[in-house]
């Protein structure tokens, strides 16, 4: 039996002993410290080089951060005024979308390279751009100060059988149909043809109709603050048409009233009764 003090000779060996890590023991002879050095280093450097790389990223990001900072600030870089898009803005857009659409035309079998579809992907992000023109515009640039004073008129104004057509939100197919808009003023108008304008604005978005009928409703009220304004929509959709349940048949009704139209039956009553005289 060994005893206590060759075991610790044994597991101290000098340099010029033998390599003993084979026998499943620790062993410092000169090659096996040499191999221990070399993954120390090893180990070393990966450290330092995910240090740098850490240090790296976080300048770059701090770079971009400034250069946000900076261009909050800076007068050329802020949104452009209503109704007016930067040129290259557009032609970005215009580029995104046309790429877009011809990965669409490969994932429903089609050619994007066939004559037919040359130009189909420009003409579809150019016809999109236009349908969706509303986010551009709102009350103010479309009425462009067509709101005039007039204290002698105290009666309903009705402008109806306006032709809209907007994309459903929830599968961008189209739905097409009629609003009738009507308001009591209380000492301001507006140019009649706004009425139209107006309703063009939300419905040349992604929209649901009942959201588009209310918000058709609380621009008449920003325009000329009358006493009160209701406003009906009538619309076939197209998601009920061409998919899904398919009737061609079915008109969807929404209504939204403000001021006196809300309070007073009668004033509505005759409002419904106006819109639907044939």
């Amino acid at each position: 039996m060994n005893s206590p003090a060759s075991t610790i000779s044994e597991s101290t060996q000098s340099d010029s002993e033998e390599c003993v890590l084979a026998q499943g023991k620790n062993c410092i002879c000169n090659e096996c410290e040499a191999a221990r050095e070399k993954l120390l280093l090893g180990r070393k450097r990966r450290l330092e080089e995910e240090a740098a790389t850490s240090l790296n990223k976080k300048t770059n990001v701090d770079g971009v951060l400034a250069k946000i900072s900076s261009s909050e600030t800076d007068s050329s870089s802020l949104c452009q005024p209503v109704g007016i898009s930067r040129e290259d803005d557009y032609d970005v857009k215009m580029a995104d979308m046309t790429r877009a659409c011809r990965t669409i035309l490969k994932c429903i079998g089609e050619n994007p390279d066939r004559e037919g579809l040359l130009k189909t992907p420009a003409r579809w992000a150019k016809a999109l751009l236009f349908m969706t023109k509303g986010y551009q515009q709102n009350t103010a640039s479309v009425t462009n100060g067509a709101v005039f004073t007039e204290d002698s008129h105290k009666e309903m104004v009705v402008v109806r059988d306006i032709d809209i057509h907007s994309l459903c939100e929830h599968h961008m197919v189209p739905f097409t149909g009629k609003v009738h808009v009507g308001y009591i003023p209380n000492g301001k108008i507006i140019g009649l043809s706004k009425m139209a304008r107006i309703a063009d604005i939300f419905a040349r978005r992604l929209q649901v109709q009942e959201r588009l009928t209310a918000q058709i409703a609380d621009a008449v009220v920003e325009a000329v603050d009358p006493l009160g304004v209701a406003v009906v929509v009538e619309c076939s959709h197209f998601c009920m048409v061409m998919r899904g349940v398919q009737k061609c048949g079915a008109k969807t009704v929404t209504s939204s009233v403000r001021g006196c139209f809300q309070k007073d039956p009668k004033t509505r009553s005759e409002f419904f009764s106006i819109i639907h005289q044939t």
